[in-house]
């Protein structure tokens, strides 16, 4: 591999190109118009455009990359995450044309990406699972038969979706029907599959994921866990590694399950595996991400493993125990805030001008950014606009340094989450580390609260 195209933008995509620097590796970027000025065409070896703003017309057009990846002679595509990253048609067609794709083979993206075929594969695999059906639901009568099954409360999921969309908690037999309707017209919109399967609902989850790596020779181990229950409408808001809730007798467990499951279906690459945990402490299997995560970043500041270089790597052959080795050890914690271009309290899109960026740094501070004093945040993209990444000795020490960071990290001209992110680190209930994916709708409760008491007291 001499020569890699980064088929993503944003942070992610300068992520990939300081990778393959350090690799000796050229690299290729693709923009559309809105993002010709960005830091990821400006660092790459070469840039070429591929379309109008939207991305549908550009980063989305399998076409346009392809003909990019052909024009610049690449010999491999690094997908990044979200946009085409995993989307198996389009690995397809790179093996067509000659082009490695970094991820697993589009067999697997497929298996793990139709939702219920990933948890059957799953069970089989004796990876716990919540009790559900056992394949996707074509009726609202079998609805019914599968939720009197299970027991309510349930929740009916999009077979082919994600980040919520498609899915619903019924809690009655008498509001089934309704949502059923609903749940199967959005999954429709949003994935152009409108099939559902069903899982039981747990009230107070914990969510917590499991970093995977995996060779083309048959070889797949686990990096460790990630806790990513601070979520707002299922988007993950801030993450940390490792989980205060996983012993390492359950981390152990779960690192061999995986490793066999992972084997079993000829995964390849890097994966994240994502699990509920119930207030028991079990663990059951949800889905499956079959590409880099956003929070990769809390994992390498933990382990002292490089993902991206790994996955390139792993791509051009190597075989794992040459890359990584065994047993990874895990030092100290981290702990990542995303932060995005939205108003801090309506969590509406702030695109623009940014007139002043300051960028924190100090001992266990890391800033995952392609943005710059200057730069325009389009209006056409996630509102991802960077990642702050503390690193400390224990939990306490990654927080204090966090909150250092947030205070020093200045950005003008737009509005951004990191009041919010500064006000939760100041909560005591994620001090103590006891939340749930329900933690935010505590939160912004308790806030509002705080501020009647506050008008009333003026």
């Amino acid at each position: 591999m001499r020569k890699v195209l980064i088929a993503n933008r944003g942070e992610i995509a300068l992520r990939v190109i300081c990778a393959c620097k350090e690799m000796g590796l050229r690299t290729v970027a693709i923009y559309s118009d809105a993002d010709r000025h960005s830091l990821h065409a400006r660092f790459a070896d070469e840039a070429i455009c591929i379309g109008p703003p939207r991305s549908t017309e550009s980063y989305l057009n399998v076409p346009a990359v392809i003909s990019a990846a052909e024009i610049a002679d690449v010999d491999a595509i690094h997908p990044g995450y979200g946009l085409l990253s995993e989307n198996a048609n389009f690995a397809e067609v790179c093996r067509a044309s000659n082009i490695k794709f970094i991820g697993p083979p589009p067999e697997v993206t497929r298996l793990m990406g139709e939702k219920e075929k990933a948890r059957q594969t799953m069970k089989r695999a004796k990876v716990p699972i919540l009790p559900g059906s056992e394949s996707t639901i074509q009726s609202e009568g079998e609805a019914l038969e599968w939720a009197k099954t299970v027991g309510y409360p349930v929740i009916l999921k999009a077979s082919a979706g994600g980040g919520g969309r498609g899915m619903r908690v019924v809690r009655s037999a008498e509001e089934l029907p309704g949502l059923f309707q609903a749940a199967q017209s959005e999954a429709a919109s949003a994935f152009g599959n409108g099939e559902l399967y069903m899982e039981k609902f747990i009230e107070r989850p914990r969510h917590i994921e499991f970093q995977i790596l995996a060779d083309e020779h048959g070889t797949a181990m686990s990096l460790g866990e990630r806790e990513c229950s601070i979520q707002r409408r299922h988007q993950k808001l801030i993450e940390e590694a490792p989980s205060l809730q996983v012993t390492p007798k359950l981390r152990e467990e779960m690192a061999k399950t995986l490793k066999r499951c992972m084997e079993a279906v000829g995964y390849q690459n890097a994966g994240t595996i994502e699990f509920l945990m119930d207030e028991d402490g079990k663990l059951y299997f949800i889905e499956m991400n079959t590409r880099i995560q956003v929070e990769h970043p809390v994992t390498e500041m933990i382990t002292g493993i490089d993902l991206v270089k790994t996955q390139l790597r792993i791509a051009m052959g190597e075989k794992l125990g040459s890359v990584v080795q065994e047993p990874v050890a895990m030092r100290g914690h981290a702990i990542e805030c995303r932060v995005n271009a939205e108003h801090p309290e309506k969590f509406t899109p702030s695109a623009g001008k940014i007139t002043a960026f300051n960028v924190p740094g100090g001992n266990g501070i890391r800033v995952d950014t392609a943005q710059y004093a200057e730069g325009v945040v389009p209006p056409y993209y996630d509102s991802l606009i960077a990642k702050v990444i503390a690193h400390g000795a224990d939990r306490y020490e990654a927080m204090a340094r966090m909150r250092r960071a947030l205070e020093m990290f200045i950005v003008e001209g737009i509005h951004t989450t990191i009041p919010m992110h500064q006000r939760v680190f100041m909560d005591e209930e994620f001090q103590r580390g006891q939340f749930d994916t329900k933690y935010m709708e505590r939160f912004f409760e308790r806030e509002k609260q705080r501020k009647e008491v506050e008008l009333v007291g003026s």
